[in-house]
């Protein structure tokens, strides 16, 4: 009878340091509601919480262990798929947008040659369909020279030009080859390969940087959250988050100086990544001003059918002086046994011209949006990420689950007993240098 009314006054008065049964205790149930009482064991037993009076078996302890090691992991996913997730999204945005600009480009040249051009474009399509199949194929990471496709480009449409301006002629192969070797020389199309060369090079360069960086920092982000702390490391989270319990203190945090300090320790690989990941942040930020300004490759793209129709009109309104220049270098053809008449201009189909494309405008073109708004969006991204790795330790002690907060320090675990922690370990920790990672002490 007195053992029954102390147990009752016990579940009255100090539930919190009343023991559990085993299964009980390990999914955290409250003992005065289920009326449950374990007999306060010696600690003598216990590899790693404190070994006074206990509530925990050796069994509970490496149950508790690996528990810890559990929680801490869904913990650090936790803040890193949030970020993941993000730089993920605003590839999969870019990726879409960029492939979808280079189909509305292509798509919007063959429509507009095949009207203007007609039949002398279709029966020579393969040229253009070989550039833009080229840079697809460069910005999807293919071994591809941008300067050499646009060169090959431009002295293949010369090839065909020529000989749509001098049809009296026959021209064999190798005599078409000694016309192509000539074309940075004789300038047939004026200075728009020169200019398109550098603003598609530069522009394509910084967009596949941009498309590859966004890809890389999701994937440094899943390899690098993947945490698995050393038996060291296990030991410190098994003693911040579940000894307590050990003591029948389930309902009391982890203090937050004592949680940060324990996750500094777990994360200090992490943490050494951080300059690096900053580095790579101000890298992104960087291309990124880039592709708002003279490398955006939209106002490369969207215009070029109309640069390179201008590339066509100057030859065919210089093909006399090109030609000459040619039977010079390459030695005069010889004309066809029957000749027919060549066709007036009109009626080559290369008289039409069209209205420029004005740069300042930023169509809504792919993907529902623009560059100009894209790289706006993961610009900001960007900066939020600045120091993620640092701020991993704090982030964690942050959330509730992990600790009792910094305002909470009068009701705290703080490693051997609910205490305070105190002013000292604060102080301590606001003046350790950054590169100093605190000893695990289970």
């Amino acid at each position: 009878m007195p053992w029954i009314i102390s147990v009752a006054l016990l579940c009255t008065f100090s539930s919190s340091a009343i023991c559990l049964p085993e299964p009980l205790t390990f999914q955290v149930l409250t003992v005065c509601n289920f009326g449950f009482f374990f007999v306060v064991l010696p600690g003598d037993h216990l590899k790693v919480c404190p070994q006074g009076s206990t509530c925990c078996s050796q069994e509970m302890e490496e149950k508790y262990t690996q528990q810890s090691k559990h929680d801490f992991r869904n913990a650090v996913t936790e803040l890193s798929n949030h970020l993941q997730a993000t730089f993920n999204s605003r590839y999969k945005k870019f990726d879409e947008f960029f492939k979808e600009l280079l189909e509305n480009s292509e798509k919007s040249l063959n429509d507009m040659f095949v009207r203007t051009y007609g039949r002398l474009y279709m029966q020579n399509s393969g040229l253009f369909k070989d550039l833009f199949d080229e840079l697809k194929r460069y910005y999807v990471g293919g071994s591809v020279n941008l300067e050499e496709t646009l060169n090959d480009f431009w002295a293949r449409l010369l090839e065909r030009m020529f000989q749509l301006v001098n049809p009296q002629y026959h021209f064999t192969d190798e005599y078409l080859e000694c016309v192509s070797k000539d074309t940075e020389q004789l300038k047939p199309f004026g200075d728009v390969p020169r200019k398109l060369k550098l603003q598609v090079t530069r522009a394509f360069v910084a967009a596949r940087t941009f498309a590859q960086g966004l890809a890389v920092a999701r994937d440094v982000i899943a390899r690098v959250s993947a945490v698995n702390p050393t038996p060291q490391g296990a030991q410190a989270l098994l003693k911040m988050m579940y000894c307590p319990y050990c003591r029948g203190l389930v309902a009391v945090k982890p203090c937050y100086n004592y949680c940060f300090n324990v996750m500094r320790g777990c994360l200090a690989n992490q943490g050494d990544l951080d300059t690096e990941w900053n580095n790579f942040i101000e890298s992104m930020l960087m291309v990124a001003e880039r592709l708002e300004g003279p490398f955006n490759i939209e106002s490369v793209m969207d215009p070029i059918d109309v640069k390179i129709s201008d590339a066509i009109m100057n030859m065919q309104e210089n093909s006399m002086q090109v030609s000459q220049k040619v039977f010079h270098g390459c030695g005069q053809p010889k004309t066809l046994a029957q000749s027919r008449p060549a066709r007036s201009v009109p009626e080559s189909g290369f008289s039409a011209r069209f209205r420029p494309y004005n740069p300042e405008e930023r169509p809504t073109t792919a993907a529902g949006t623009s560059l100009d708004r894209l790289v706006t969006d993961v610009k900001e991204k960007l900066k939020q990420a600045r120091k993620f790795w640092s701020s991993l330790p704090s982030n964690v002690c942050n959330d509730e689950k992990m600790s009792a907060g910094s305002v909470n320090e009068d009701n705290c675990w703080n490693g051997s007993n609910k205490s305070r922690v105190g002013r000292a370990l604060r102080v301590i920790l606001s003046k350790t240098k950054a590169g100093y990672h605190p000893p695990i002490k289970p």
